[in-house]
């Protein structure tokens, strides 16, 4: 018999669940056992537009932790991100799940404030993919059983730089964007790894979570640097008036909750977790 916490992972085939359950097949969590859903290849296939009953006969679990969205793309309804966390919140309830996480974005809070996001800033979203997930947010908020929304910054492996950056060349260098103060761009990142070790964190406080909690890295840091330390060949060119130097997350909250490594920040200790977890084929 075990006294495990059942957690069922909604959207395990993306790019982060597929990082996340190669970290969780080398390194079992204690106390955690995972299933994984999809909608084709998972232990439980289902799609939202199965309905919550589909997806609680697979039940029950303890935690839902929930990774599906949709992601910018052309002719992609971004409307579905509200109607997937409805129907996984639904399903959680009737499974009798305790709680549930949510993955949200930075992008929620836009690109004007001057100062790090918190999470009492309050949202203002300047693209459609951040008003869809905070659409989602809202949908699942301040009902049973009680969520926690992960507003997530850039997860290195899953981020366009790093994307961009595999498929660099030194005749076909990556663009980056230069601002008046001659450096780069400056965001919150967080490796795949040290992702992986905080959502354990999470799983175990379960409901003792607040109900927005931001995540990343305790230190921001330059797209630059991530460039130079993984070897990218790169050029800088002017900014167009409409980039945006510097969008980071606050994340004292998550940093009194869970032990971060001390290099959890830096680019060699992000990029080294990316090489080891990153898709091969």
């Amino acid at each position: 018999m075990t006294d495990d916490l059942k957690v069922l992972v909604i959207g395990g085939t993306g790019r982060v669940g597929r990082m996340l359950h190669r970290y969780w097949q080398a390194h079992p969590p204690r106390g955690i056992a995972f299933s994984y859903q999809a909608r084709r290849g998972g232990d439980i296939i289902w799609n939202a537009a199965d309905g919550p009953g589909a997806l609680a006969a697979h039940g029950p679990f303890d935690r839902l932790l929930v990774l599906a969205g949709i992601t910018p793309g052309e002719d992609d309804d971004l409307s579905q991100n509200a109607v997937i966390a409805r129907t996984c919140h639904a399903a959680a309830a009737q499974m009798g799940a305790a709680h549930m996480l949510l993955a949200s974005s930075a992008a929620i809070y836009g690109t004007a404030a001057a100062h790090p996001y918190r999470e009492t800033d309050t949202p203002a979203p300047s693209s459609p993919y951040g008003k869809a997930k905070l659409e989602a947010e809202r949908a699942v908020q301040g009902q049973a059983p009680p969520i926690t929304a992960l507003r997530i910054g850039n997860v290195l492996g899953a981020d366009a730089l790093m994307l961009n950056a595999a498929k660099a060349s030194a005749d076909h260098p990556l663009t980056l964007d230069q601002f008046i103060d001659g450096h780069g761009p400056l965001r919150s990142y967080i490796g795949p790894a040290t992702l992986a070790q905080v959502l354990e964190t999470l799983l175990h406080a379960g409901d003792a979570l607040p109900e927005v909690l931001n995540i990343g890295a305790p230190a921001p840091i330059a797209m630059q640097t991530l460039l130079e330390v993984s070897g990218t060949p790169y050029v800088m060119r002017p900014a167009p008036p409409d980039a945006v130097q510097i969008v980071t997350l606050e994340c004292s909250a998550l940093a009194a909750r869970h032990r971060f490594d001390a290099d959890a920040s830096t680019a060699r200790h992000m990029l080294g977790q990316w090489d080891h977890l990153k898709d091969t084929s």
